[in-house]
């Protein structure tokens, strides 16, 4: 780590496990078009062409992560699951949890009316920082941080899909048989606030269909509703075991990441 980095920047590397070769890059990455124009003659480099290659590095990493990681998955369900995980939103809240915000260079305008917090252009900040990781360290580099921030979403992603294929596929039926909607109930939740286990059961009138533990509520309704469905099709060929998590897709990484 150069010793000229300030210390916000130096703190942002730590949160990311990244060391910045070329310190520029990272402050190009942080800069954006309204503080450029509020200086001119300055001959800064606001964030635009990193978020461009940012946008194309984070993509790739993210469709040949699930691509390899759920082989029964089809083009669409890869698809939508691609972009719940790379949307706007999602890429906001990674940037808040780095504390991305704050260390934006806006102009005064932008500043003012709250750019820092604005989802556009924290999710921009938050691709052309992985854009000025893979220019600095190349491809294996901004490879390993896009996975290690966005791993987790992308397992939440597909246990939505999950959780959404076996509701409906449980409530079509039921209400086909019986006329009834399925309903679930939160029954415990237990461990720690960092480690949540909850169960949940699913019934149709006052009978008990199943139930499901997860570390999320959606996990466990997930499993609820698929336990259901094996009792109910017991020949359906329904799942037993939750998604696994994204597997390793591409060769061994190397790099800067500080360990």
């Amino acid at each position: 780590m150069p010793l000229s980095l300030p210390a916000h920047l130096a703190a942002l590397e730590e949160r990311i496990r990244y060391h910045f070769s070329a310190p520029a890059l990272l402050d190009e990455a942080l800069t954006h078009r309204s503080h450029v124009n509020e200086q001119p003659g300055a001959f800064l480099s606001h964030n635009e062409r990193l978020e461009f290659l940012g946008d194309a590095v984070l993509t790739l990493v993210v469709s040949a992560t699930i691509f390899a990681a759920y082989p029964g998955l089809n083009e669409g369900e890869l698809t939508r699951i691609r972009a719940e995980v790379v949307n706007e939103q999602a890429l906001a809240r990674i940037a808040r949890r780095l504390e991305l915000g704050p260390l934006l260079r806006l102009g005064r305008g932008e500043a003012r009316s709250g750019g820092g917090d604005k989802d556009s252009l924290l999710a921009n900040g938050l691709e052309a920082l992985f854009g000025g990781v893979f220019r600095d360290g190349g491809f294996v580099a901004a490879r390993q941080l896009i996975e290690s921030l966005l791993a987790e979403a992308i397992t939440e992603a597909v246990v939505h899909k999950e959780v959404v294929d076996c509701k409906s596929r449980l409530q079509e039926l039921l209400q086909g048989q019986q006329g009834l909607p399925p309903r679930y109930h939160l029954e415990e939740v237990a461990g720690p606030e960092h480690q949540r286990i909850y169960t949940i059961t699913v019934t149709v009138g006052d009978k008990s269909l199943g139930s499901g533990r997860g570390r999320t509520k959606k996990a466990a309704e997930q499993s609820a509703a698929r336990e259901a469905l094996m009792h109910l099709l017991p020949r359906d060929g329904i799942a037993t075991e939750d998604p696994p998590p994204p597997a390793e897709v591409l060769p061994p990484l190397t790099g800067k990441r500080s360990s």
